[in-house]
């Protein structure tokens, strides 16, 4: 079964001077078009999660989901939001990925079943490259309109970080490992310094699909 995929292209890029992270080239082909592309292959429907002027997406032909309720309250808003489109289609689960992650593995979904699941890969955990179920978007909801901290691991590890909230929602999703070989999968790109590593990375990942004919 495939499920339907959220793309998270909300962040606000300060160590980047505030640019748009998910348009940003790797030898000559954006970030999100490779996301995109990686995830056509395993998912189902395609969003994105940004708030603002969804024109600027235009180009790529997929619903622009914004905050709601919720904007200004991290990214757990966009996952919620994103739960409610992928209910609205009878999923059953919802697979994130943020947008500046242009190396996810093409068995990502698969791998990630059944949820609630997220990645880990050298040591870090992945929170928002993750399973969720569908049924969780009551409880995120709650988790949402209740005062206290906002960190996508308040939600998901299912440990009290914050006195006095309810932990009887929240997911403690698996971690599922994704071992580092040729690259680290889940490399992102927060730094002028991990544009650049990526840069390097898209361009031997690039010869290598060639050599294999295409595939991912």
């Amino acid at each position: 079964m495939t499920h339907p995929a959220l793309i998270l292209a909300g962040g606000e890029a300060r160590r980047l001077g505030g640019i748009e992270k998910p348009l940003l080239e790797l030898t000559g082909r954006s970030l999100l078009e490779r996301i995109i592309e990686l995830l056509a292959a395993q998912a189902g429907p395609i969003a994105l999660s940004a708030n603002g002027d969804p024109a600027r997406f235009a180009s790529f032909g997929l619903p622009v989901l914004p905050d709601g309720a919720f904007a200004g309250q991290g990214p757990l808003a966009g996952v919620l939001a994103g739960l409610d489109w992928a209910a609205a289609q009878g999923a059953e689960a919802l697979l994130t990925v943020p947008g500046d992650t242009p190396f996810i593995p093409p068995d990502l979904a698969a791998a990630l079943a059944p949820p609630p699941a997220c990645a880990t890969s050298a040591g870090q955990v992945h929170h928002l490259v993750a399973l969720w179920p569908v049924t969780a978007r009551a409880g995120l909801r709650r988790f949402l309109a209740e005062p206290g901290r906002r960190g996508v691991r308040d939600f998901t590890e299912g440990r009290d970080f914050t006195e006095g909230r309810d932990l009887a929602e929240r997911l403690a999703m698996r971690r599922v490992d994704f071992p580092a070989v040729a690259w680290d999968p889940f490399h992102n790109v927060n730094t002028p310094e991990d544009l650049a590593t990526a840069r390097i990375l898209a361009s031997r990942r690039d010869t290598h699909r060639e050599r294999r004919g295409g595939k991912p």
